[in-house]
């Protein structure tokens, strides 16, 4: 791996040399698709009192969890169950289960039909503090899209409203210990692309995630504690015409001395308003990079295109 692939890029600078700032995460982002960013300003206490929420949760019977599946809710809201999600183009199927919480809107809104309601388990105390975090990451993540509009040549505010109100998820993931044989071909998660705008992911406890380079190498991320790892998703790849890459990555399986301990993440996949029109920016066209993307498609086109391909829809 490459010395400080990965080195954490600091929000401070955000502050003090926005242009510093925007070149750093967006030299990372331009060579890996991914960056880790270090003083990011979440607060400690939400964040390890949702944790704490999820481990509670994944820890009741499975008779229980399953209360929380929508069928046919195309894994948007609530649970989905151990085995159910596969990478697209995968045979195999991932080794983890999940929680999804997404954006709540008044009553009238017209994004509803797209944005269904959350669930609540009445099991677990204080689910409300899932949402806190969600609400945190959502509004990091605009800080940080300020940073990437700067260095595509953009006004800061440029995805202010693409963005708005738009269909992001945090997603609470567990990957059970593997106390049995892993199924033939089965990872913890398969290599994929994430699907929407941009992702913050607060870092695991456990190691296994990998991000492949370009030249087809596969470079372990492990951020100091306290970092957050961010990518580019496909929805930003496609507006940028490959400017800003989407990259593959995965959950390997633990070394055999890890694999009695369970493995926790938690992903906010920041999303488009379901209407915006995703059309390839003019300024990332150029004759050495034609328009890979002549025909615009809605943010909800393509979101539903995608999960269909990852067996949720």
């Amino acid at each position: 791996m490459p010395t400080n692939a990965f080195e954490p890029v600091s929000m401070t600078l955000a502050a003090t040399d926005p242009d510093a700032f925007a070149s750093a995460l967006g030299g990372s982002f331009r060579r890996y698709g991914f960056a880790v960013v270090s003083d990011h300003g979440l607060d400690q206490s939400v964040i390890d009192t949702a944790l704490a929420r999820a481990k509670a949760f994944f820890a009741l019977p499975d008779s229980v969890k399953q209360h929380y599946f929508i069928p046919g809710g195309a894994g948007q809201r609530g649970y989905t169950p151990f085995g159910r999600e596969a990478a697209k183009g995968a045979e195999a199927i991932d080794l983890k289960e999940f929680w999804h919480v997404g954006r709540e809107l008044p009553d009238g809104h017209p994004y509803r039909e797209f944005m269904p309601e959350n669930l609540n388990p009445a099991e677990i105390d204080d689910w409300d503090a899932v949402y806190r975090l969600f609400q945190s990451l959502d509004a990091l993540g605009l800080r940080l899209l300020a940073a990437i509009a700067r260095d595509l040549g953009l006004d800061d505010d440029f995805f202010v409203d693409p963005v708005r109100d738009g269909n992001s998820i945090l997603r609470l993931l567990h990957y059970p210990p593997q106390t049995t044989p892993a199924p033939e071909g089965s990872i913890r998660a398969a290599a994929h692309e994430d699907i929407n705008t941009i992702t913050l992911l607060l870092g695991a406890e456990e190691a296994g995630l990998q991000v492949k380079d370009k030249t087809g190498q596969w470079l372990d991320i492990n951020p100091p504690q306290g970092c957050l790892v961010v990518n580019i998703g496909d929805m930003l790849q496609r507006l940028t015409n490959h400017v800003l890459p989407s990259t593959s990555h995965r959950v390997i399986n633990p070394a055999q001395e890890r694999q009695r301990y369970a493995r926790y993440s938690m992903p906010f996949f920041l999303h488009f308003r379901p209407d915006y029109l995703i059309k390839t920016l003019e300024n990332c066209v150029t004759p050495d990079n034609p328009d890979r993307y002549p025909e615009p498609l809605t943010a909800q086109d393509y979101l539903m295109e995608r999960l269909r391909e990852i067996r949720l829809a």
